[in-house]
């Protein structure tokens, strides 16, 4: 099957959480389209390194390093981003952590550390991307959320699944309401992908042997195939396209 080929010479785009794994994906294959990427990571040297492999690669990026849970450090992202580009056309809340914890012996602080980067961030985020997609007339916000959020919550990851939840209603109310300023907004909800997160449960063969047997395609997914995803629903291709979580997860939750 030929890959699609998309045009994003011009467009500006943030990926929060993109130093590395799916947000990095994410944020490269923008990049490898044309756009102008603003790399964003709580960890200020992985956001460096990762958007210096873009560049070494002649790809148009920029570090925009920052807590997105921390309402000051958001609205420095986007200043920066006013500075450097003058404009935001793709905003993907991507940054998200996924404590392990029985709820018996869930600690307040995880729980709310949680809902802060994988739910709040979101909100501030989108907040500052949506007055200035307003502003311009238009604009595309992609969520990134999971399919714990949707039809599959997770063994002994409460707040972690609860997140999720509240990311793909959130992003149907957001949907709702930005739909009169021409900003689309989508959730991408991913199943089990092979990324730094799940490194730890992968080399577990009793559990890789679990998501084989549950997953119909028989593997995990790649980052780029989340990534795939979010181009095109960024494009004008997906144009009609609003309001709907999108599985990508190799067919385990076929609802």
């Amino acid at each position: 099957m030929p890959t699609p080929t998309y045009n994003y010479t011009g467009t500006v785009v943030l990926v929060t959480g993109a130093g590395r794994g799916i947000g990095f994906a994410i944020a490269r294959d923008f990049a490898r389209f044309g756009a102008t990427v603003f790399l964003n990571d709580i960890d200020s040297a992985r956001a460096s390194r990762a958007t210096a492999e873009l560049v070494k690669q002649g790809l148009d990026a920029y570090a925009a390093p920052g807590d997105v849970a921390d309402p000051d450090q958001v609205a420095w992202v986007f200043q920066h981003i006013d500075t450097k580009a003058g404009r935001l056309d793709v905003l993907v809340n991507n940054a998200g952590i996924e404590p392990v914890a029985s709820i018996l012996e869930h600690s307040l602080e995880d729980w709310q550390r949680t809902l802060d980067v994988n739910l709040t961030a979101a909100f501030l985020c989108t907040r500052q991307a949506g007055k200035r997609m307003k502003a311009q007339g238009g604009g595309v916000i992609l969520n990134i959320a999971s399919i714990a959020g949707k039809a599959q919550p997770l063994y002994l990851r409460s707040a972690y699944a609860a997140s999720k939840a509240g990311l793909v209603g959130f992003t149907k109310e957001a949907a709702r309401e930005f739909a009169a300023y021409g900003i689309r907004v989508n959730a991408v909800c991913p199943g089990v992908i092979i990324t730094p997160m799940t490194e730890r449960l992968r080399q577990n063969p009793e559990q890789m042997a679990r998501w084989r047997s549950e997953i119909p395609l028989g593997r995990l997914g790649e980052p780029q195939e989340v990534s795939a995803l979010c181009l095109w629903l960024a494009s004008d291709a997906a144009s009609y396209v609003t309001g709907v979580a999108w599985h990508v997860d190799g067919g385990k939750n076929m609802a």
